[in-house]
């Protein structure tokens, strides 16, 4: 679960984290008044949406009066902003957060993260902060220090400070950000969260250390530990069809293909996606109905399908281990009955009874297109797009 900026600051706040003096402002009226009470020169104004590369796309401006204030979030507020992470259709401007300028001496990078090859969190830092980490990794990956927390001892204290003095810090300004790093750190281990990414981290002239802008990204599967973090969720910025998709717990991400894949395992969902690929399509997104792949879910799985415009052809992919494949075919059959599908639909079952699934499927009042073997299901569905 992704959350705004000025959110992800107001939690970093309550583990002592340093963040800049800043409100929120829904219309231009309000940022005028926020310049006001913030009494310094110098304001930023920052369009509040759940994408990267928001300076470049003209959603980051300095302000030195209340009226350019004003101004600016009149043009932010209601515009789509495109970035490189939004695509060319843009997000909408809700919201902008308004906050005290700096007087920066240095732009840093910091982030904490999961390894999923260590199986432990990973503090990084970087010398270079402002700029894409993408780039940095790409041209210079020695610049990108890693410190590896072991979970049974924690971040400690020696591993933030030689964090701190190896992106070539000195001093007070050393102590301040490995003092940062460590409650950067508490706050990542106790949201649960999944990425905790200051960029930029600034060093100012008079040697503190704060943190500039702010990304933090929950996992979904400790929410339930954390009973006031929905609320933070902002559903305009998601994709319509994944929230209704969440309301069924279907693992759901459109895609822009035009092959709608409905598949039972997150491995054998990309599986899939590969082949429908080497087929020569596309597929238009990733779904997993889950190991029971009941009747609700399948029937709901197809309204998201078909609700998709893009979708031209629909290939379900199911393994019966957990579940029988005959049972899954009912299900299939039954959900069909409750949802207009005027695509082709190729079926591929395979596991506990799948021949009594495939008997049941070609016997049905739909005409589907029944295969056994994955690579020729793929074939098939590509087949039926022409």
């Amino acid at each position: 679960m992704k959350i705004h900026e000025y959110q992800a600051k107001r939690i970093l706040e309550k583990f002592d984290v340093p963040v800049p003096r800043g409100e929120t402002a829904n219309t231009p009226e309000e940022a005028e008044q926020i310049y006001k009470r913030l009494g310094t020169d110098v304001v930023v104004v920052k369009a509040q949406i759940h994408a990267g590369g928001r300076g470049k796309g003209g959603g980051v401006k300095l302000a030195r009066s209340a009226a350019e204030a004003r101004d600016f979030a009149k043009a932010m507020l209601g515009m789509k902003l495109v970035t490189h992470q939004t695509g060319p259709e843009g997000k909408e401007v809700l919201k902008v957060l308004i906050e005290e300028g700096l007087p920066i001496k240095q732009e840093l990078y910091i982030g904490v993260v999961i390894d999923r090859a260590s199986e432990c969190p990973v503090v990084m830092a970087c010398s270079e902060g402002g700029v894409e980490i993408e780039e940095v990794a790409f041209r210079s990956p020695e610049k990108i220090l890693k410190a590896y927390v072991d979970r049974a001892v924690g971040f400690l204290p020696f591993q933030a400070r030689r964090l701190a003095y190896g992106i070539g810090l000195k001093g007070k300004e050393a102590q301040g950000c490995a003092s940062f790093l460590l409650k950067l750190y508490k706050a990542f281990e106790s949201c649960d969260a999944s990425l905790a990414e200051i960029n930029p981290l600034v060093v100012t002239k008079d040697e503190r250390v704060i943190a500039l802008d702010a990304k933090i990204n929950f996992d979904d599967n400790a929410l339930f530990r954390h009973k006031d973090f929905p609320v933070l969720r902002d559903l305009s910025e998601e994709e319509p069809l994944e929230i209704e998709a969440s309301k069924y717990d279907l693992n759901y991400i459109k895609l822009d293909g035009e092959v709608g894949c409905m598949v039972n395992g997150a491995g054998l969902a990309m599986a899939t996606m590969d082949l429908v690929k080497l087929a020569g399509s596309m597929p238009a997104n990733f779904l997993d109905v889950g190991g029971t792949a009941s009747v609700e879910r399948v029937a709901a799985a197809f309204r998201i399908l078909m609700s998709d415009p893009n979708v031209k052809a629909v290939l379900v992919n199911i393994f019966g281990g957990i579940v029988r494949c005959d049972r899954v075919a009912g299900g299939i059959i039954e959900a069909m009955k409750h949802v207009e599908v005027k695509v082709p639909v190729v079926t591929r079952l395979q596991g506990t009874n799948a021949a009594e699934a495939r008997e049941l499927l070609n016997q049905s009042d739909f005409p589907f297109l029944v295969a056994e073997g994955l690579a020729e299901a793929a074939n098939k569905v590509v087949q039926s797009l022409k």
